[in-house]
């Protein structure tokens, strides 16, 4: 196929990794991504799959160990403290802004246009103008929408496709290792550690420092803790900040309500083991992430392709949502390298990442199920090992 000129909306993980493999490929592309200034994104953990690190160490060379923490044990909590379960297993875990800074610079010097919001798109049998709300108009062949679970996009072409809210939210923090006691710390560092209870679970694991440090003592114990509201009411009022505004997807870190805070914090002692109460105790500050999904029927629209988030948003249970974007990336650079025209290319690109979002979404929602409705998570299951196609994949 000749090249294309491409425009990306969206300069998340998921966008980046598709610009990249995109300008490789020898396209023209344009990354427009609405926030004023580069991301951040609190520093929060992410599972760090092959195909999420699978750019990076492809194409740029970056040895992982340096921009990632190993662990070798998934470990199992009883409220008393007592290791029910340990089993061997390899996982890699990352910090979101640790990878962003690694694919931001391996874009190096490709357009990233900052403060570019898109209002409207219209397209037509040669292009996509894509509009931006500071009046900037841009005309492509194709345009990629990866612009996460709020995606504008999606609505407009699919507006049936609307989040779920999955019944529970993530309260998430994070402690510098030398913080914490250091027989702890070496507890907590050589493990992904649960803890699961009644309609709820934690999982502790190590990262990257803010700085995008691995080095022992340099760490941060990142904490996940799923928990159950009420839509409606309950949720409502968890997600109405420390200054009263109603937030729609999360609250960051020093927003969340005091009276909130100290609830999760003194459940957190009551219920949780030491070990972990411990790490929830001593984060400066938690925050929280709403679980939702999102399904669609459709990811090609004839000049425009849905990716990632923007196409399905699935739990966070396999650790897969930076390795399904960075995939539908892969996957859809393979397409317009292979196949004779753009229309095809779409179509057999879109047949797979269906397969691959729809496949992800029924297996986390069976996760979050097990622990949070059902109480049917067992230690040692093997269909609970992180992956995206498939568990431990």
């Amino acid at each position: 196929m000749d090249k294309l000129s491409i425009q990306v909306v969206g300069g998340s993980l998921g966008g980046l990794t598709t610009a990249c493999l995109l300008r490789d490929a020898g396209h023209d592309v344009t990354v427009f991504e609405r926030s004023s200034r580069e991301l951040e994104e609190r520093g929060a953990g992410i599972g760090f799959l092959p195909a999420t690190y699978r750019y990076l160490a492809d194409r740029k060379h970056i040895d992982v160990s340096q921009i990632s923490i190993a662990t070798d044990h998934i470990r199992y909590l009883g409220r008393d403290g007592s290791v029910l379960h340990d089993a061997e297993h390899r996982y890699l875990f990352s910090s979101w802004n640790t990878v962003y800074r690694q694919l931001l610079e391996a874009y190096e010097d490709g357009p990233y246009v900052l403060g570019h919001e898109l209002v409207d798109f219209a397209a037509d049998s040669r292009g996509v103008t894509g509009y931006y709300h500071c009046g900037t108009e841009h005309r492509s062949e194709l345009l990629v929408a990866a612009d996460g679970i709020g995606s504008m996009v999606r609505t407009r072409l699919q507006p049936s496709s609307e989040r779920s809210y999955g019944g529970y939210v993530a309260w998430r923090g994070m402690v510098p290792e030398a913080e914490l006691d250091a027989d702890l710390g070496l507890f907590l560092s050589d493990a992904i550690t649960y803890h699961v209870f009644a309609n709820s679970h934690i999982l502790v694991y190590p990262i990257p420092n803010a700085d995008g440090s691995v080095a022992p003592g340099d760490r941060l114990i990142n904490f996940v803790w799923y928990r159950n509201y009420l839509e409606g009411g309950d949720i409502d009022d968890l997600l109405t900040d420390c200054d009263g505004v109603k937030r729609d997807l999360s609250v960051p870190p020093g927003k969340v309500a005091s009276h909130h805070e100290a609830e999760a914090r003194a459940t957190a002692a009551a219920r949780l083991p030491s070990q972990l109460a411990d790490v929830v105790l001593a984060a400066e500050h938690l925050f929280i992430q709403t679980i939702y999904d999102i399904e669609v029927d459709q990811m090609a629209f004839g000049r425009v392709a849905l990716l990632g988030d923007a196409a399905f948003a699935v739990r966070p249970h396999a650790a897969a949502g930076t390795a399904k974007a960075a995939d539908d990336g892969w996957m859809l650079a393979e397409a317009l390298r292979t196949e004779a025209d753009l229309g095809q290319a779409l179509a057999t690109w879109e047949r797979t990442q269906l397969d691959l979002g729809r496949g992800l979404l029924a297996r986390t929602r069976d996760v979050g199920s097990r622990s949070q409705v059902s109480n049917t998570w067992h230690p040692g299951d093997p269909d609970l090992i992180f992956g995206l196609h498939r568990p431990g994949d």
